[in-house]
């Protein structure tokens, strides 16, 4: 399978890896979720868990991959704000969990771009 190819399906991959999680281990993202969001942070981490599997099934579907790949790719930028969260939350922590969570900040910029670049090539095939 070429590359382009699995691209989509790796992303997805990753969304529905990290949806799962947002059941399995619901407690790590809540304490992300930003204070200023009305509700309860475990809503939160529930509708974002929610939002990534159903991001991951239309990015495994040829003709749903476009507006997927688009919306994965504004989900990427909607949830940078928990990443800021996580980082000024973690700046005391040990140097190794400091690096994790201000590693994950510019770690976005690809994943946008990936959920872009897979839009653009869907877009080529349809």
């Amino acid at each position: 399978m070429p590359r382009s190819e699995r691209s989509p399906l790796l992303l997805a991959g990753l969304l529905a890896t990290a949806g799962v999680a947002h059941f399995a281990v619901p407690r790590q993202f809540d304490a992300v979720v930003p204070r200023s969001l009305p509700g309860s942070p475990r809503t939160w981490t529930y509708v974002s868990g929610v939002a990534e599997l159903a991001l991951a099934a239309g990015l495994a579907v040829p003709r749903t991959r476009k507006p997927a790949a688009l919306a994965a790719a504004a989900f990427f930028v909607g949830v940078f704000p928990a990443n800021v969260k996580m980082a000024a939350d973690w700046r005391d922590r040990p140097a190794p969990q400091k690096a994790v969570a201000f590693g994950r900040l510019p770690l976005q910029i690809p994943l946008v771009l990936w959920a872009r670049g897979v839009a653009k090539n869907a877009e080529g095939r349809a």
